[in-house]
């Protein structure tokens, strides 16, 4: 009976390490945006949004990519045969120390913005006390403008 139980506590603890070795290591590496005018785009990512550059293997003309946090990247591709309606729910976010001075870069380079809820140049207050803005890219991909603290 000993050596039962014995057998029976290292098939379990043999199926734990099995199974915790079977279940992969998931981390996010990057989000792409496929895009018309390569130029256009880069510019507004490098100028309005503030994003530095890191080398793209490629050396094409049609890859830009940009670190966006630890271990994660936007690859913005030109390609796209044209721009599509995004809705506004389907975004990508960016945290800023300072809203109010996210919005004065916008202004300076004629960037429209609004609220959640669509009012032009208002600025969403959550719950939490987060500020939040909304804008599109030159191809219309909507991105969030937030000042969350972690």
């Amino acid at each position: 009976m000993k050596h039962f139980f014995f057998l029976l506590i290292l098939a379990i603890a043999f199926t734990a390490k099995v199974n915790a070795q079977s279940k992969p290591k998931v981390s996010i590496n990057h989000i792409a945006q496929l895009v018309v005018d390569i130029q256009q785009s880069a510019k507004f990512y490098s100028t309005v949004i503030g994003l530095d550059t890191i080398p793209e293997p490629f050396h094409d003309g049609l890859h830009v990519w940009y670190t966006i946090g630890p271990k994660a990247a936007l690859h913005v591709i030109g390609g796209a045969k044209e721009k599509k309606e995004h809705d506004k729910a389907h975004h990508l976010c960016f945290t800023v120390s300072s809203v109010t001075q996210q919005i004065a870069v916008l202004k300076a380079n004629g960037v429209h913005w609004e609220d959640w809820a669509g009012t032009p140049y208002a600025i969403t207050n959550r719950v939490d006390g987060v500020k939040q803005i909304y804008l599109q890219d030159p191809d219309g991909y909507w991105l969030e403008i937030n000042d969350a603290k972690e």
